[in-house]
């Protein structure tokens, strides 16, 4: 009996361990097995895996029915789960038929196993990853991947429970795709729900407020009243396991700092920075009427909050670069003409009374010589002249255009062949069209001749030119003795001119270095 006793262990104990091999194997296998059909679920805008199969060295899956995109992928190979992925598909490659069907879902179907594919880990901690869904099942047999290998297989310590990948500790080549498969069965059709989870391995970052970068405390924007403007505040946050970023505005009405409402945020913007900080970039819109209040950022996690004050202050319209945009045209300079501005400094104190009563001389009494160096030079007002101050090869019309914007003035000196140059005229028109949108702009019309006013261009001049011809302020060109002894044009064009000089310029020329005699005497000649 004794003997029958031992005979019959004997007979069990290997039937018994080749179950638990069996069980052991069946655990480990992506769920497909030879000459079956299987049936795949994923879940839209979440990435899926294609099975693979260990004993086969290449798989290809290929779509099979009448869609009318044939799709084929490797094994192992991961994409963005979408509708059109559904459907029959078929190892051709196996040996055997071997096929599978995948069924993708909408995500908000899901009603409780919607949960987040996502999770951040701590390193040198131990972790834990769950499957998404897991708790709203009863079934917690579920097979973990990283990639397209069983985590369980991978050289580390991990190990599975209840649905759960616990990783005693976490290093820095866990951060992956991780994916886990789960059996369900509806209707008596087995299905394996695979889902897709991110693990991002983090260092440890003690635990601290946030810092805002931008703005700083008790700065100054600049804001037009009555105009909308953006607020802007950018903070950088330390990772935490349970992120709590917070980014809001507040107003303080009438500047008072207890009174204090919060504004609607326009938007708040999340981007990683380095694996243990991220930033937060939160702005609102506030259209003020007046400068009173103040505006304060507040940031906030799980360890504290940190906060900036700032004010607003007016916005200075129209800034200028020039004083004078100055438009003309003038008849080339003769070579003895241009050799007087060529003359050294100590040439031109020498010889600059000489100049004004030579031959020479009367050229320079020409509108487009005199007008700069009288403004420019003797006045300090900033010129800004074409062919000068703007680079060639650009676009005319814009930089006509800029130019004027960034002037408090615009003199034309007015000419027969001025209102017969199409580039000239545009000058003109365009500054008409800024005084109409900008009445901060001066524009002055300056005559050398009346009679230019009675001829007619060909082609006529625009309507508008026209019309402005007859109702902007002008002055006539005088010279030679007559402005000499009166004056009278120099002290009207003075009084014409902006009251504020933009930033003050410096030129070296030969009118510079005149004594007070001299200056005197010049005062006959403008």
């Amino acid at each position: 009996m004794q003997t029958t006793n031992v005979f019959l262990l004997f007979f069990i104990f290997p039937i018994s361990l080749e179950g638990c091999c069996e069980e052991n194997h069946k655990k480990k296998t992506t769920g497909l097995q030879q000459n079956i059909h299987q049936h795949y679920r994923a879940v839209e805008g979440e990435m899926f895996m294609m099975p693979c199969l260990k004993s086969v060295s290449q798989v290809v899956w290929s779509r099979t029915g009448e869609q009318n995109e044939r799709l084929s992928f490797d094994c192992g190979s991961k994409f963005l789960a979408e509708a059109k992925h559904s459907g029959n598909y078929t190892c051709l490659t196996c040996g055997s038929k071997l096929s599978l069907h995948l069924q993708v879902v909408e995500k908000n179907s899901l009603g409780c196993q919607s949960e987040e594919s996502s999770v951040i880990l701590v390193m040198f901690r131990g972790g834990v990853v769950d499957c998404p869904g897991i708790n709203c099942s009863d079934n917690t047999d579920v097979i973990w991947y990283k990639d397209n290998k069983y985590v369980s297989e991978q050289p580390r310590e991990s190990w599975e429970k209840n649905g759960q990948l616990h990783l005693e500790q976490v290093k820095e080549k866990d951060t992956g795709q991780y994916f886990c498969d789960r059996k369900i069965i509806e209707q008596g059709v087995k299905w394996i729900f695979r889902r897709a989870v991110h693990v991002t391995a983090i260092p440890y970052v003690k635990p601290s407020t946030p810092k805002i970068h931008y703005p700083t405390d008790n700065t100054r924007e600049e804001v037009e009243l009555g105009q909308s403007h953006t607020l802007e505040c950018v903070v950088h946050f330390p990772f935490e396991l349970k992120v709590v970023a917070v980014v809001q505005w507040y107003v303080h009405y009438g500047g008072n700092m207890e009174n204090m409402t919060r504004l609607h945020m326009k938007e708040q913007r999340m981007e990683n920075l380095t694996r243990a900080e991220f930033k937060v970039t939160g702005r609102v819109v506030v259209t003020p009427q007046h400068l009173n209040h103040r505006y304060t950022c507040i940031a906030s996690n799980s360890v504290g909050k940190t906060n900036v004050t700032i004010q607003l202050k007016r916005k200075m319209k129209d800034e200028k670069e020039f004083d004078v945009f100055l438009s003309y045209v003038g008849s080339p300079p003769s070579a003895e003409v241009e050799g007087v501005f060529t003359m050294s400094p100590k040439e031109a104190c020498s010889s600059s009374m000489d100049l004004l009563n030579s031959e020479e001389g009367k050229a320079t009494q020409r509108p487009e010589v005199q007008l700069p160096h009288v403004l420019e030079d003797q006045w300090g007002y900033r010129l800004c002249l074409l062919e000068r101050d703007v680079l060639p090869g650009g676009a005319y019309t814009n930089d006509v255009v800029l130019a004027i914007q960034r002037s408090q003035m615009l003199i034309c000196l007015l000419s027969a062949d001025y209102l017969s140059n199409n580039n000239a005229v545009f000058v003109l028109e365009s500054g008409v069209q800024a005084l109409l949108q900008n009445s901060s702009l001066k524009l002055l019309l300056i005559w050398t001749s009346r009679a230019s006013s009675l001829i007619q261009p060909d082609p006529p001049l625009p309507t508008l030119v026209q019309r402005a011809l007859k109702v902007l302020p002008s002055m006539d060109w005088t010279s030679g003795k007559t402005a000499g002894v009166s004056s009278n044009f120099w002290r009207s064009l003075r009084k014409a001119m902006p009251n504020h000089r933009v930033a003050g310029v410096s030129h070296a020329g030969p009118l510079d270095c005149l004594t007070k005699t001299s200056v005197t005497e010049f005062s006959e000649f403008v």
